[in-house]
């Protein structure tokens, strides 16, 4: 699998206004637990309590910046770096209100990002030696799509378009409304020429239609194994092909042995499940 550490994390300002969200979400008015402490200098560290990828290193450190500049992180892994349970994956020191108080936050994205990422290496892991490579989708939490995708590519993933401006995506209705897939993809070329072209087939017939288009990719939707592997021998390399509708952990092996370019799973970001790490104050055990 490729190491995907050091992949570019989206720009500074986003992962901010991120952090900035959460933390206003969470504190409105005051924290009224942590206004009860003396705002001493405290010391604290984040375990891993299962085994991830670590992903979510910059949000994690702007929430505790945002409410204490002067905060103190060292981080004792790399972004991207899989861990196993018991690692102690970073050491802070602060003002005691700003760590309590940024504690959910930080977490929150620490654990939704590690959660995404460490999914999406499952599943190029399962890919690894075939031809195919594992897209996201863009089913993502509202508010945390750049974020999501970010994850996404650190965990040894590709990005599918990120959202509805920067690719075309030709579906049923919309071939319907323009009366074939031929005239959908010119219109397409026409007004976006420079933007990728996606059609989505349903049948092999309309596979034939979309293989005579100047399209970019084609998503070939629910097509049986038999189909899967007739849509690879009539495209014959002429369009990158991918799988989309129907994709289950248990089927991954038979559209891989296909021949598909790509698959996309949008439960890379969708049906995940929070990595168990827990933030302590005082040193680690």
């Amino acid at each position: 699998m490729p190491d995907m550490r050091g992949v570019p994390a989206p720009p500074q300002a986003v992962v901010e206004a991120d952090a900035a969200r959460s933390l206003a979400e969470d504190i409105q008015g005051g924290d009224v637990t942590a206004e009860l402490l003396e705002d001493a200098i405290e010391s604290g560290y984040v375990v891993a309590k299962e085994a991830a990828w670590v992903c979510g290193r910059p949000w994690f450190d702007a929430c505790f910046r945002q409410l204490d500049p002067d905060v103190e992180l060292h981080w004792l892994v790399a972004e991207g770096d899989e861990v196993a349970a018991g690692t102690v994956l970073v050491r802070f020191r602060g003002r005691v209100r700003a760590l309590v108080g940024a504690e959910r936050s930080a977490l929150n994205f620490l654990q939704t990002l590690s959660a995404t990422a460490t999914q999406t290496a499952a599943y190029a892991k399962a890919l690894a030696g075939t031809g195919t490579r594992v897209l996201d989708t863009r089913k993502t939490l509202p508010g945390l799509r750049q974020a999501q995708k970010y994850a996404v590519r650190v965990g040894g993933g590709i990005n599918h378009r990120m959202g509805l401006f920067d690719a075309v995506m030709l579906k049923e209705n919309h071939i319907h409304a323009a009366g074939s897939i031929a005239a959908a993809v010119a219109e397409s070329r026409s007004r976006h020429p420079d933007i990728p072209v996606i059609v989505e087939v349903e049948t092999l017939d309309e596979l034939r239609e979309a293989l005579a288009t100047d399209c970019t990719r084609i998503l070939i939707d629910d097509f049986s194994d038999a189909d899967m592997h007739e849509a690879v021998r009539l495209a014959g390399g002429r369009k990158p092909l991918e799988v989309s509708g129907g994709v289950t952990w248990e089927r991954l092996a038979a559209i891989a042995a296909a021949g598909v370019d790509f698959v996309s799973v949008g439960a890379l970001t969708k049906h995940i499940r929070a990595v168990d790490f827990s933030m302590r104050l005082g040193d680690p055990p």
